[in-house]
């Protein structure tokens, strides 16, 4: 399937398949080959092809230090967090 025919997986990422495809997406719009990002994340290029592909066993920090390299920010959040911080902000005034 094509990457723009997919859409790309914001908000709610609940696997390793979406990240992987968001950092395809991300690498391909800045014209850069998987060599080229792994040179500049000092990571191998079988890391960002495992990433790519949603290797579910890759290592944390090297994963959160490749979306970095390409501009990306990671947030949790609890689930419900509209009616959580709802609840949380009429207890604690």
């Amino acid at each position: 399937m094509k990457e723009n025919s997919k859409k790309e997986p914001y908000g709610n990422i609940t696997s390793t398949e979406e990240i992987g495809t968001l950092v395809r997406i991300y690498r391909k719009r800045q014209s850069a080959t998987q060599a080229e990002l792994a040179a500049l994340c000092a990571v191998g290029v079988r890391f960002i092809s495992n990433l790519e592909n949603g290797k579910p066993t890759l290592e944390l920090g090297k994963v959160l230090h490749v979306l970095q390299c390409l501009g990306l920010d990671i947030a949790v959040t609890p689930r419900n967090w509209s009616s959580t911080r709802a609840t949380l902000q009429n207890t604690y005034k």
